[in-house]
């Protein structure tokens, strides 16, 4: 966390400092150069077995600058919004840059490029920075109540919480781009440990979230379902090693589509890490999925009305229809890949951009309820926790742990823990056989339920 100075000290941050920040480093020898203000609040309430045990309530602001001295650049940042701390800020970033070395694709977006989103994104709410303290610990306090009031094989917990935070963003550079945004979100989340009658204890969670505290599920709603998802974890056994068809619970298949986003990264594409490699207009997937990153919906957790250069944010098919239709870029690897930025530019306050998504998820041609995905299964797995990274993005090699529910002529039966499913990524995308009707978001990156065949569970 970075620690502020007193009100006295510091300065407001305005878009008039953003646009001193870059006056002052063209003055000192920049040729190009762009600065980033921020300031942000975070509050964080842990309540378990009605005790508070963590609470936090913290604030901070800062300054980035990023210059260019011809095809040299550098970076740097600071708490110190005083006007000697900016003077060292500036100072520091042009010497940095003149030792660096010459990066013939570094350099802001052209000109013609920069732009921003208009209108109420929705993406905050006052109502999160207005919720008295106490009402933050009283839903956090009311969500572990609810795991208790469940069932009495709840027999203890890792605690309910409430944790929310907004920030505030000024983004400005030399090529006469100037913008800035506020956001906002919360989130009420519930963790109980249920014991079962031979002394087996097992630990789940839920949690709601929202740009609005208005927003968010009740704390009672999120802490029964914390303890429902449990409870149904207890007596879980394993299952011998088979081939058998791998459902994805909507929280762990978002995985999957962000295993798609990483494919499509435009950095891992340039260095060839990447099995999306050359493979621009293939068919890379099943033909009834289509996956998009679209930094514009009203309300999303990935929402911006621009990206981390000032690029105005956007919708991006990555694939339809199953065919790879285009990469995640940010400026500086669109140039390399001689190729135009997608709004992808993602960056925090030092630093050069990386790539991000915006709202990231998957679109079915034929949606089915989850029931009638399960249907004709006559015996797989429905998986609702992954364990470990054993991805490689270059090979698709996929093995990791799971745990979830034995689905038995279409019904979800007994628990099942300590196996591991795997495959590889080009043939699991191109097995999706079905997808369902119930996503949600509840992050920037969303799924619905996803079928699998073909997966192989490594087990007893």
């Amino acid at each position: 966390m970075i620690e502020t100075l007193s009100s006295t000290q510091q300065q407001l941050i305005t878009t008039e400092l953003a646009a001193q920040l870059v006056e002052r480093a063209l003055a000192a020898g920049a040729t190009d150069t762009e600065a980033i203000l921020y300031e942000g609040d975070e509050f964080e309430a842990l309540v378990r077995k009605g005790g508070v045990e963590r609470l936090k309530d913290s604030g901070s602001r800062a300054a980035g600058l990023r210059v260019f001295v011809g095809a040299r650049t550098a970076s740097t940042s600071t708490s110190d919004l005083t006007t000697s701390g900016l003077e060292r800020l500036v100072h520091g970033a042009i010497d940095l840059a003149r030792v660096t070395s010459e990066d013939p694709f570094a350099g802001l977006p052209d000109a013609a490029c920069f732009g921003k989103l208009t209108g109420d994104l929705r993406v905050y709410s006052e109502d999160v920075a207005e919720l008295p303290a106490a009402d933050r610990i009283e839903f956090a306090r009311r969500a572990d109540a609810a795991c208790f009031a469940a069932d009495p094989r709840i027999t203890n917990s890792r605690g309910g919480s409430y944790d929310s935070g907004f920030g505030h963003k000024i983004l400005a550079n030399s090529r006469g781009f100037i913008g800035e945004y506020r956001r906002s979100i919360c989130s009420i989340s519930a963790s109980p440990i249920a014991q079962s009658a031979d002394g087996q204890m097992q630990r789940d969670y839920w949690y709601s979230s929202a740009r609005s505290a208005a927003a968010l599920e009740s704390p009672e709603s999120v802490g029964a379902e914390a303890a429902r998802r449990t409870l149904r974890r207890l007596d879980a056994r394993s299952v011998p090693t088979q081939k058998v068809p791998v459902v994805f619970s909507p929280e762990v298949a978002r995985s999957i589509v962000g295993h798609i986003f990483e494919a499509a990264n435009g950095s891992l594409i340039y260095h060839q890490s990447s099995f999306f490699a050359g493979k621009l207009g293939e068919r890379v997937a099943s033909p009834e999925l289509t996956i998009i990153d679209d930094g514009t919906l009203v309300g999303g957790f990935g929402t911006s009305p621009f990206d981390g250069e000032g690029l105005p944010t956007r919708r991006t098919v990555i694939v339809e229809r199953g065919v790879l239709k285009s990469y995640l870029l940010n400026t500086y690897m669109a140039r390399k890949l001689n190729m135009q930025s997608t709004g992808n530019a993602s960056r925090g306050i030092t630093g050069a951009p990386g790539i991000g998504a915006g709202n990231l998820f998957l679109e079915s041609a034929s949606p089915l309820p989850p029931a009638f995905i399960l249907a004709d299964i006559k015996n797989g797995f429905y998986v609702t926790e992954l364990i470990g990274q054993g991805v490689n993005m270059v090979t698709g090699d996929y093995s990791r742990g799971a745990s979830g529910l034995w689905i038995e002529n279409g019904e979800l039966t007994y628990p099942v823990e300590g196996v591991t499913i795997a495959g590889n990524l080009r043939e699991m995308f191109q097995n999706i056989t079905a997808a369902g009707d119930d996503m949600i978001f509840r992050s920037s990156v969303a799924s619905p339920t996803l079928r699998i065949d073909g997966m192989t569970i490594a087990g007893a």
